[in-house]
Formats: C-alpha cells, structure tokens, sequence
C-alpha cells in the first residue's frame, strides 16, 4: 500500500519520499523527488507538500506508447489510467476528430500523423470510413498530401508500405513522400509488416518502420542495413502477436521475435508501440494501455534486457521524436511520472502494479 500524508492546507506540491528512480538511463538509491506544477522540481524542500511515502516503490518516467490509433477521450483515458503519459498516434482521422482530441486536457499528451498515406489497393483501402484523401496515386500527388497533413497540424508523416504488388505506393511514390516531409521538416514513419515492405521502407530512408515481419525473419545483413541507415523500428510485437493468431499462422510469431533480436544486436533503436486500436477491419484490436505493459514483457522475451525494455518506453522515444520535456525525470521535465510497487528492472511484470499516475503533474486514477 502506499501511505500518503494528507495534503498541507494550500499545499501545491506533492514529495515523493524513499522512491528508487529509474530516471531513463539507470535505477537510482532511494531519494526525494518533488513534483511542482506541472514539472520535476530542482529543490528537495517538502515543508509544504503532499507527502507520499513510497519505500519499496520505483519512480519511472510515463510511458510512451509509440504506436496507437485514437477513437475519442476514452481512448485517451484508458492509456492515461494504465501509466501512458504520451502517446504517439499513427492515423486518426478526420482531422476535426483530431483536432478535438488534442484539446482534451489533463489526460495522455498526444502527437500525431492525422491521415496516413496508403496505396488504391492495398488493405489500408478496405478499412471502413478509410478518407480519400489518404490514397496517393502517384509521386506527383506526394508533395500535395504531405502539404495537406502539415497544414493540418501532423507531428509527422505516416505512409502504409506494402511489399511490391500487395497494392501500396509504388518505390518511387514512397520516395517522393518521404523527400516532401523533409521538406516540410517532418520525420517519416513507414508502416511495414512483411519482408517485401522492410525493404521498401529501407530504399525509401524512412526515419522510422513500424511493425515486424511475420513472412519471414529480417537477416543479420538487413539488420545491419537499417542500423547504417540510421533507422529507428517500433516493431508492435503485440499487435503482430495477435495478427499471428487471428490468421491461424500463431508459429510465424517467432519470425518478428527472431526479427527484433536481430536488430537489437545491430543496433537499431527499438521503440515500444502497441498499434493499440478499436478499427473495425484492423487485423487484431490491441486494448488501449494496458498493452503496453504486455509490450515490454514480449520485448523481454524477445531480448531486451528489462532496463532497454523500458528505455524504450521513455527516453528512446522522446528521443527519436523530439519530445526533450520528457522521458527521463530529471529536474524541469514535464511530471509524466508513475510510481509502481516493487522493481521492474529486476522483474519487468511491476511496470502493472500501478499506484501513482502524473501526466504533466495531474494525478490520474490508476485502472484496477
């Protein structure tokens, strides 16, 4: 149980007391951390906050979910109350629904791609309410589409890849995408679930690929291929998970975990993303946040050690996204904290025993 002193008449800060810190790069001894506002604070001084006893308990950074979809304020409260304090949303549209999600305050940060870049005839096509305006025919239409979601307020650029003939963007028309968001100063984040699509994603100099292939497993030479690149993979061992077994293929899972392990000892920095959803015609419904702990578990079992698991979880992605306020705890970052009992680096299952949740120092309720 954690024990918390009641609040000091007028008192606008909250100390955590005995916490071990696990602050992005390593776990620390026992400490004070003051959460003021909505910020990490420098001083150490509690004479009038909240205090929060949290001996036997790890402090980590929030958690980022670096692959989901958004449907509404559910969505948002969902991942908030399961420790994801940001999220990276990889197609929502339309852009009004988008916008509306980006006011909602107190909940999970957002950013986001809005509407993707699909193929005519790939499956993104046949996913029901798919817009229009996310197909793109040729690269003359590239440079058109990218303005469009820059307008629109996207973080970054999302184009569906699907290997040669299965109906995406033709090579040309992904390079022609991903040089106007270079334009535009935007990153590229390439959907790739098969062999065929890793490779086009390559050719194309995406910044980063999400999914894993489940045809086959990527070999120590593309491996090393995407590493020179300077490439970053989410690979959504979740969501390729269940792709696996709702196709009646469950052994070729082992495909992605080959795939992921391989990388790793490349040096490609991984990312952890869920493709949490509730898309009628996706090929498997990831529940919103509490998955992302089962992500950390499969990057485990995949290799990673506990202590990259969850660095993929926090300073990798804000890294790799630009999001310097946040993803260690360090004094003058954002409060995207959550307190767990026990020690994740020695067990990554603790990321679930959830006690405390701050998004931008706003407590949220933990999900039971």
């Amino acid at each position: 149980m954690t024990r918390t002193a009641p609040a000091a008449p007028g008192a606008t800060r909250t100390a955590l007391l005995h916490a071990r810190v696990f602050d992005g790069h390593e776990l620390t001894e026992p400490r004070t951390v003051v959460i003021d506002g909505g910020i990490v604070s420098p001083h150490t001084d509690t004479s009038d906050a909240r205090l929060v006893d949290a001996t036997g308990m790890t402090l980590l950074p929030g958690l980022i979910d670096a692959h989901v979809h958004l449907h509404g304020a559910d969505t948002l409260a969902a991942l908030a109350a399961h420790g994801v304090t940001t999220a990276l949303d990889m197609a929502t549209w339309p852009p009004p629904l988008l916008a509306a999600l980006r006011r909602v305050p107190h909940l999970t940060d957002i950013r986001s791609a809005g509407t993707p870049a699909i193929g005519d005839g790939g499956p993104h096509a046949r996913i029901p309410g798919m817009s229009e305006d996310a197909v793109v025919r040729g690269p003359r239409q590239a440079g058109e589409f990218v303005a469009a979601q820059v307008s629109a307020g996207a973080d970054y650029i999302k184009i569906v890849a699907e290997a040669p003939g299965e109906g995406g963007p033709d090579q040309v028309t992904l390079n022609a995408l991903v040089a106007a968001a270079r334009t535009h100063g935007r990153k590229t984040v390439a959907h790739a679930a098969s062999a065929g699509a890793y490779l086009m994603a390559f050719e194309a100099g995406v910044d980063c690929v999400t999914h894993i292939p489940l045809d086959r497993p990527l070999d120590a030479g593309e491996a090393a291929r995407m590493a020179a690149l300077g490439q970053v993979c989410i690979p959504t061992l979740t969501m390729m998970e269940g792709t696996a077994a709702a196709m009646g293929v469950a052994p070729a899972y082992g495909n992605a975990v080959r795939s992921v392990a391989a990388l790793r000892d490349a040096g490609v920095p991984i990312l952890a993303g869920t493709d949490a959803n509730a898309q009628p015609g996706a090929p498997f419904q990831v529940e919103h946040g509490a998955s992302i702990h089962h992500e950390l578990e499969l990057l485990v079992a995949a290799g990673l050690t506990p202590a990259e698991a969850l660095r993929s979880a926090t300073v990798l992605p804000a890294r790799h996204f630009g999001l310097d306020d946040r993803g260690s705890v360090a004094p003058g970052l954002r409060a995207d904290l959550i307190l767990v009992d026990g020690n994740p680096l020695a067990d990554i299952g603790a990321t679930r025993a959830l006690r405390h949740i701050w998004c931008a120092g706003m407590e949220q309720v933990p999900a039971v």
